[in-house]
């Protein structure tokens, strides 16, 4: 991370100065990794209407999060992903061999898991209360080790985008011509969802549950308003993502609020100029 630290100091402000306040060096590299994680995933969870399915992942990843923490986990975290993972996975197959619309599957998923995230959480009389860091996030409590985690999770997303980006668009958009063609969609959808559960569970801690589906949502939903092409697209989703992102994280630092939800102010911002610049169009 020193490196880190070195480059960060260049930057002109107070915290930016060497040996001085680590934590927000490591928020902000934190954010860089994460804003374009959320950035190039919008656009296919923006593409393929599966914006409600992000959020029901977000609830199977607390519900993860409260079975770690009953089992004694030291890193909750990872029952969250494996139990997110399993939600995709029992998703899919519940959704492709049920006659049932997705958003009613969807519905019916999110809803258990809320419910059986507070049932366990709340079991015995247990207290709520440890768990609220999860619904708001904290970026600034972010460690280096998570850090480098981030920044593979990162690595295989670009590598899932390079070589399954087209197979993956055709699936969205029509599954039956992408099944003549030889493509396995249910396997492409399958790997699309635990790719988005991942990053969700991991992110969620820091970011926040009550806002992370937005940031899946709104940079894609903002580059769609204004996008001409799918180069354009990506283009302005990843930008939207990064610059609300460092944004967000300066308004958390200076003025104090969840850095989830300024973020999330930005993108909504974004969204809306963007919109408004379609409707002049």
């Amino acid at each position: 991370m020193t490196w880190w630290y070195s480059l960060v100091s260049l930057l002109p402000f107070e915290w930016a100065a060497p040996d001085t306040i680590l934590f927000m060096k490591n928020a902000l590299l934190a954010v860089l990794i994460i804003s374009p994680l959320f950035g190039i995933l919008s656009t296919m969870v923006v593409h393929s209407r599966m914006s409600f399915f992000s959020d029901a992942l977000g609830h199977s990843a607390f519900t993860g999060m409260a079975i770690g923490a009953i089992c004694g986990f030291q890193e909750p975290t990872w029952a969250a992903v494996i139990f997110a993972i399993l939600f995709a996975l029992l998703f899919n197959v519940v959704r492709r061999r049920s006659a049932l619309g997705s958003d009613t599957v969807i519905g019916v998923f999110s809803s258990t898991a809320v419910a059986l995230g507070i049932f366990l959480s709340t079991l015995n009389g247990r207290s709520f209360t440890k768990f609220n860091n999860l619904l708001i996030g904290d970026i600034l409590s972010v460690e280096p080790g998570k850090i480098g985690v981030l920044a593979l999770i990162l690595v295989l997303v670009i590598a899932l985008w390079v070589l399954s980006f087209n197979q993956l668009m055709l699936s969205a958009v029509h599954p039956a011509l992408a099944d003549s063609r030889g493509i396995r969609v249910f396997w492409q959808e399958t790997v699309f969802s635990i790719a988005i559960a991942v990053v969700v569970t991991v992110s969620m801690t820091w970011v926040g549950l009550l806002v992370i589906n937005s940031l899946l949502v709104l940079p894609g939903a903002a580059a769609r308003n204004v996008a001409r092409n799918m180069w354009q697209y990506h283009l302005l989703s990843f930008l939207g993502a990064v610059c609300a992102g460092v944004a967000g994280l300066l308004t958390s630092y200076y003025m104090g609020p969840s850095a989830g939800a300024s973020i999330t102010l930005y993108l909504a911002a974004w969204f809306l100029v963007t919109f408004l610049l379609r409707k002049k169009n």
